[in-house]
């Protein structure tokens, strides 16, 4: 599933925009720069979580 798409682009990945909103709250609050990788990583297992979740509760509209 795509986020925010266009008719000139088809967007960017759920998964991306979870993640990258997880790790926007992360990052908030982060004042190391060595576990940036760290960070990302997690970022994506919440955002991997979320879509799950998002498939399993039939949260994703395009799924009938």
């Amino acid at each position: 599933m795509k986020a925010f798409p266009t008719n000139r682009s088809e967007g960017m990945d759920l998964r991306d925009y979870f993640a990258a909103k997880a790790m926007q709250g992360m990052m908030a609050d982060h004042t190391r720069d060595n576990y940036v990788e760290e960070i990302a990583e997690h970022a994506y297992k919440i955002a991997d979580a979320m879509v799950k979740v998002r498939k399993e509760r039939s949260y994703d509209q395009t799924q009938g």
